[in-house]
């Protein structure tokens, strides 16, 4: 039987502050699956990875991604927010497009578009000046793929345009997220701005599209690589689903290391030994040179630091299914019609999974450490047939953004307070996050 928590604890804690609600519903549930009351949304909370391995994976067919965040969801990204035959087909394609040799070849570029922006960052702060973390890592990032996503195929005023309209969109439908059983027809805050924002999106990238058709693009630029890229039986996309495309892999892109990055200052600030390991791995193999594709594989504890960020502040912190049928899982009945929520935030917090999992401990993703684990015990990509496919892309930018950043600047965190997570599409911080980049020769 399922652990039950009621409506009258459990609504206004989350009104008051969702994130400290999740913890203590996970805390209490530990690793038991949970039903939530809250009203007339009643989910089921799955944790424990065997459970969500059955969601996910050995049951999938009878939890499709439905309702919830899904719905405003597939009006910004399209069908590869979905299900059925178009998305099993851009799943295909992007696959293969976003695999080694083609992320490969885009390396280089989107590691000398990394260094020109901190370049720019650099010359544009004053010594000494407070910056935004989450504006600043969000714009190295945006620079990054903007270049490798489009080439020369948009101006900056466009790119800009565009960058505003996604951020708008992923930090606009948090109440649709958090009150799903609210109709559609029923307004709700942000849903005005959300839609303007996916028309401001598609009056950037539609005209784009068709005019990259037109000229029959062979660039190495992800929009050319859509246009060109066919499944097995030589079927390619139309202008909507590249369009669709380019804008999921954007808001991957951008949210999740802009965020993952964000988060970085404040661990740095908190644990001055690992910050000091993760400048001598950089420093060492970074030295002088621009980092770039030669470099990753020496950027060992580098990469094990995003994973662990991606463990302590889990980006995607929610994700929800929807049962088809009737299903049991150890021995708890799930009616057909039910939500089902995974939480990666409160899987990354088992402590029959993860050793003093509130620690930040980047050695968990040391090779010796790493086979042991329950493969759905780490969640930061999902898990599944739908487990993002740009897995690659974010570790290799993630990498380099770091390396550039850490190989020019120390930052020093401006906090006279705990900084704590917020929920939004991806867990943000709620205060803001001022840092002061101090070039290394003045350490």
């Amino acid at each position: 039987m399922a652990r039950k928590f009621p409506l009258r604890r459990t609504l206004p804690a989350l009104i008051r502050d969702p994130v400290k609600a999740i913890q203590e519903i996970g805390r209490e549930s530990n690793g038991e699956i949970a039903r939530v009351n809250l009203g007339l949304f009643r989910p089921y909370l799955v944790t424990r990875p065997e459970h969500v391995q059955h969601v996910l994976r050995d049951n999938a067919v009878n939890y499709p991604r439905e309702g919830m965040m899904w719905k405003p969801l597939t009006r910004l990204v399209g069908q590869i927010a979905g299900e059925g035959p178009e998305w099993a087909l851009n799943r295909g394609i992007f696959q293969a497009l976003l695999s080694g040799p083609n992320i490969a070849s885009v390396t280089e570029e989107m590691a000398a578009t990394i260094s020109e922006a901190v370049d720019q960052l650099g010359h544009r702060v004053a010594p000494g000046e407070p910056v935004d973390a989450v504006l600043e890592m969000t714009r190295i990032v945006q620079r990054a793929i903007i270049r490798v996503f489009f080439g020369n195929k948009i101006s900056i005023a466009e790119a800009d345009h565009l960058a505003d309209a996604i951020r708008t969109a992923t930090t606009s439908f948090g109440s649709r997220m958090l009150l799903p059983f609210v109709p559609h027809s029923v307004p709700l805050p942000g849903d005005r701005a959300f839609q303007r924002a996916v028309e401001a999106v598609d009056e950037v990238m539609m005209p784009l599209v068709r005019e990259s058709r037109r000229e029959a693009a062979d660039g190495k630029d992800i929009v050319s690589m859509l246009l060109r890229a066919r499944d097995e039986n030589g079927k390619g996309l139309d202008d909507q689903q590249v369009r669709d495309g380019v804008v999921a892999m954007f808001v991957a892109g951008t949210e999740t290391t802009a965020t993952a990055l964000t988060w970085l200052h404040v661990v740095l600030d908190a644990r001055p030994d690992i910050a000091a390991k993760l400048y001598e791995e950089i420093d060492r193999v970074i030295g002088t040179d621009q980092p770039g594709r030669a470099h990753l594989p020496e950027l060992r504890y580098t990469k094990m630091v995003i994973q662990e960020l991606l463990r302590v502040y889990s980006i995607g912190w929610i994700i929800p299914r929807t049962a088809v049928a009737d299903d049991v899982i150890d021995g708890v009945l799930i009616k057909g019609g039910a939500t089902v929520l995974i939480s990666p935030y409160l899987t990354h917090r088992l402590d029959s999974v993860w050793k003093d999992p509130q620690v930040f401990d980047p050695e968990r993703f040391s090779p010796d450490r790493v086979g042991s684990r329950h493969r759905f015990s780490y969640l930061a990509f999902g898990a599944g047939a739908h487990q993002c496919v740009g897995t690659l892309f974010f570790t290799i930018e993630a990498q380099l953004v770091l390396a550039t950043l850490l190989s020019r600047f120390r930052p020093v965190l401006q906090a006279t307070s705990p900084i704590e997570p917020q929920v939004r599409l991806t867990l943000t911080p709620r205060q803001r996050v001022k840092i002061v980049l101090q070039p290394l020769g003045q350490r």
